[in-house]
């Protein structure tokens, strides 16, 4: 009889196991954009042939719409020297930007960019997304917070695990078809979020676009941006103080998981 329930268990376990396992993905560029070197990306997203991004460093932070065939910036706003602006995500017809350590979300008329109002938060901001129903956002740990779209306020966290550990510095957010996309600072991986368990289940290497951004020896030109255009079924890759913007697609690694 034991053997039986011991068999019996490990046919039920079997396939959910093998259905959790990691992916590994590549990166194929389909076109590349134009992008300002000075722009200290992110936050990025894409809407309706456009990308709209936030860029960070005191009195340098802005938010900007570029035209998503050449990246040419055709609306720019700075923001006060006093803020260093962070992720940044839609909501039906506004934007929504965080700040780094100054705890404001700025909220704008995103045909505009006039500022409609701000809201306060404790802790960083990092990065954030919109599902369709609530907000993501990143403070560089290993917890996603989740948070009502109309008055930001904190519904709960979720612990992002890779392999079974707690994966930090999660920065820049894009929120994909029920997945969350997240940048690791000073990492060249982006990671598919399961946004239910928080587990990630696929890694997708982006060496690639790092080797061929042309980006300075600054330290902190590293990968951050991620938008994704549903309708191509693409994504648009970048990273601070990167000249480029990659218009690309996941594709199968040879990378086996172990």
């Amino acid at each position: 009889m034991l053997l039986v329930h011991i068999t019996l268990l490990m046919s039920l376990t079997l396939p959910v196991l093998a259905n959790a396992q990691l992916q590994h993905l590549d990166i194929k560029v389909l076109a590349v954009l134009a992008h300002d070197n000075k722009a200290f990306t992110q936050g990025l997203l894409f809407d309706e042939g456009y990308l709209y991004e936030s860029t960070g460093l005191y009195g340098q932070s802005s938010l900007r719409k570029m035209d998503a065939k050449t990246g040419k910036v055709l609306l720019h706003r700075p923001l006060a020297r006093n803020y260093f602006g962070e992720g940044l995500a839609q909501v039906g017809e506004q934007l929504i930007q965080l700040t780094w350590q100054e705890g404001k979300a700025l909220v704008y008329d995103k045909s505009n960019f006039n500022l409609q109002r701000v809201v306060s938060y404790q802790g960083e901001g990092w990065g954030l997304c919109y599902d369709g129903e609530q907000l993501w956002m990143s403070d560089g740990s290993d917890q996603l917070q989740r948070r009502d779209r109309q008055s930001f306020s904190l519904k709960d966290t979720l612990s992002i695990t890779l392999k079974g550990e707690p994966l930090a510095q999660l920065n820049e957010l894009a929120c994909v078809e029920g997945d969350i996309y997240a940048n690791i600072w000073h990492d060249q991986r982006i990671v598919r979020i399961n946004s239910h368990s928080g587990e990630v289940e696929a890694i997708i290497d982006a060496s690639t676009l790092i080797a061929a951004s042309e980006r300075s020896s600054d330290p902190e030109a590293v990968l951050n941006g991620i938008a994704y255009d549903a309708t191509e079924q693409v994504f648009y890759i970048t990273g601070k103080l990167w000249p480029k913007i990659f218009k690309v697609q996941w594709q199968a690694s040879a990378e086996l998981d172990n």
